[in-house]
């Protein structure tokens, strides 16, 4: 078994460099990492504010972030992972068969479970359900009965795919997605994660103003695919708290260790590469992968989850870096040194 090996004092003086770099450049208001081992005490570093509506406080461990589309992996991800294991979804099965029966051709429902956790599924690219709204068809229909964009195999990021993962895990157990989800992250010990709206409040994170003069988007989704479906999604709309995505990574990462165990496998499947994204990365089921053995994935606001299985080792970004623009570009120096120091032992 591979030693566990705990961050230093020099990476978590850079992680901290890096934090509050991008916060006084104005890439985000503020924001909070935490580094750590499944078996050894967590470092949570924080800079800046929550956001100027919220007042003057720091962001902390408990600050409730929009972490978008890391929905997929703390949601949707583990969720597939039990459902295949008590043999309600088999991976290689068209996603029609486990959604509500319908009739005639449905060129996106053969798309299998794996697929579409890969993001090798040839759907719509592009996800707008806005051009939905009204249709005398339930959504999983519309989006099986839609063409595909691209032969099956390639990697392209794709929410809808995880839209239709979403729709056919509440199908198959008869409860909402939300529900589902709520009760999973009640037994990972994870009490401040939750599909919202949360409401607003001084301990939640704003993200974005898209017109001038309207309210600041706060305690409801940012993912206006989610906010089509009532905030709940298989893409997008969890809320959570650094302090519990550094539980869930802790409750994975022990998983991984032990030698039998439903979780555990179906993190060691995640970390099989399925499609290459670019040199040097690859796409798992969910995870992106990188050498090393590294899985990670990002949230759209400004989130991150790193972990190490091989090291025990993990790291959690929560920003609402979206406040101030595109997250994605503003927060990349902060991102790129995380992946660097997680992969580097």
């Amino acid at each position: 078994m591979p030693v566990i090996t705990p961050f230093s004092s020099d990476d978590q003086t850079r992680l901290q460099a890096a934090l509050d770099e991008v916060v006084v450049d104005g890439a985000t208001p503020g924001g909070v990492v935490i580094t750590g081992t499944l078996d050894g005490p967590r470092r949570t570093l924080t800079a800046g504010v929550i956001a100027p509506e919220a007042g003057d406080a720091a962001p902390n461990e408990t600050t409730t972030y929009d972490i978008a589309s890391l929905t997929k992996i703390v949601a949707t991800w583990p969720l597939v992972g039990r459902a295949v294991a008590d043999g309600l979804l088999d991976l290689d099965a068209p996603v029609r068969d486990v959604l509500p029966a319908m009739t005639g051709e449905a060129p996106s429902g053969q798309a299998t479970i794996r697929q579409l956790l890969a993001h090798t599924s040839g759907l719509r690219a592009s996800t707008r359900l806005d051009h939905y709204r009204g249709a005398d068809r339930p959504l999983y229909e519309l989006l099986c009965r839609e063409p595909l964009e691209d032969v099956p195999g390639r990697h392209r990021y794709i929410n809808r795919g995880f839209i239709l993962l979403g729709l056919a895990l509440a199908h198959v157990h008869g409860q909402p997605l939300d529900v589902l989800a709520a009760n999973m992250w009640r037994e990972m010990g994870m009490g401040g994660t939750l599909y919202g709206p949360v409401g607003r409040g001084p301990t939640v994170a704003p993200t974005e103003q898209r017109l001038l003069g309207a309210p600041r988007i706060w305690g409801s989704v940012h993912d206006e695919n989610a906010a089509q479906l009532g905030g709940v999604a298989g893409h997008a709309g969890a809320f959570s708290a650094s302090a519990d995505l550094a539980t869930y990574a802790e409750f994975l990462l022990a998983a991984y260790r032990q030698d039998e165990g439903a979780l555990g496998d179906w993190l060691r499947a995640g970390l099989t590469p399925h499609a290459p994204i670019e040199p040097g990365l690859d796409r798992g089921l969910g995870w992106i992968l990188a050498p090393g053995g590294i899985a990670y994935h990002h949230g759209w606001t400004g989130t991150s989850l790193y972990l190490a299985p091989e090291t025990g080792r993990y790291t959690v970004i929560c920003t609402n870096a979206v406040y101030s623009g595109t997250a994605r570009t503003r927060i990349a120096p902060l991102r790129a040194l995380a992946l660097k120091t997680i992969s580097t032992v």
